[in-house]
């Protein structure tokens, strides 16, 4: 066991606390294996897209190897992304209660280590990409741009979200590219319904740090939103629900995939009913609660595509 000194704050009993070798621990919170919900929330626009490409091919189901590979690359560039976001931000960290444990502020691990795993995780990543055709790894090469500028998007605008969207719903376009070869209308509207989507949940979560980011001066639209959150929360959301229900009609997907999108909307809806700002671990709690959101909408996907395939 670990002393409550080589923890981060936030994420405590977890399995990398409790079971990983102790020499791996640092590595691992730094790619956030202790904190799987941003690996599900990475993959799950993935699999939607896997899924809506199977329906729109007659395929009773999404192509396996595509839903295991992309499985394995969210986890390896969800954590290549977070030691490259914590690796650009570990000043800031220092001086933010909830991330000052983090493995770089607190010293567990050096930026030289920092950047040796980086570089380690997006090898796997890449190992991954080049099973795909050849378009599909020229799409997935395109996403690299925006997940290196997005650790400093929240020091010029007040809308990082954006880039955090771009950049966790590229998957939308992987699972299109990778059974198709090329980008069509409802690969794009997929990417835009989840970019919606992610705006909504991480605006969520930024409500957490409101007032340390105010501090030192870090921005976000949970900050630009403030009172107005809900409202403006149910926009971006019903714009998610619009955006993929046009997504789902350029694909030609039957009744099940829209039922499984209204259980969708309804899943954000409650979101936003249950949503107090001003309570951090609901903020977390209510967070978390999109990787079932995503998990319902890719089940009437699946579904859909199996009653239907040939």
């Amino acid at each position: 066991m670990t002393g409550a000194a080589d923890r981060v704050a936030d994420s405590t009993g977890n399995w990398v606390d409790n079971l990983a070798p102790r020499w791996a621990r640092p590595f691992l919170r730094l790619a956030r294996a202790d904190r799987p919900i941003g690996s599900w929330l990475l993959l799950l626009p993935c699999w939607w897209s896997a899924a809506l490409a199977a329906g729109a091919a007659g395929h009773r189901l999404p192509n396996l190897w595509h839903i295991a590979a992309f499985a394995i690359g969210a986890v390896a560039m969800r954590g290549a992304g977070c030691t490259w976001n914590d690796l650009v931000d570990r000043d800031l960290d220092a001086m933010v209660e909830r991330t000052r444990s983090r493995p770089l502020p607190s010293g567990q691990v050096s930026a030289r280590g920092a950047l040796a795993f980086l570089v380690l995780q997006a090898l796997v990543g890449l190992a991954v990409l080049l099973t795909l055709n050849g378009f599909a790894i020229m799409v997935g090469l395109a996403s690299l741009a925006v997940i290196a500028v997005y650790p400093f998007m929240k020091r010029i605008t007040w809308w990082p979200q954006i880039t955090l969207g771009l950049a966790f719903s590229w998957g939308a376009l992987m699972g299109w590219a990778a059974a198709f070869g090329r980008l069509d209308a409802a690969a794009f509207l997929l990417y835009a319904g989840s970019i919606a989507w992610v705006i909504g949940y991480d605006t969520i979560y930024a409500h957490q740090d409101r007032e340390d980011d105010a501090l030192i001066g870090v921005r976000s639209t949970a900050r630009l939103f403030g009172a107005q959150t809900k409202p403006i929360l149910v926009g971006f959301y019903a714009a998610a629900v619009v955006l993929l229900a046009a997504a789902f009609a350029a694909a030609g997907s039957g009744p099940v995939a829209y039922g499984g999108l209204s259980l969708f909307a309804l899943h954000l809806a409650w979101q936003v009913v249950r949503l107090d700002i001003d309570d951090p671990a609901r903020c977390l709690t209510l967070f978390k609660a999109n990787r079932d959101a995503g998990l319902i909408l890719f089940a009437g996907l699946v579904i859909d595509a199996a009653l239907r395939g040939s």
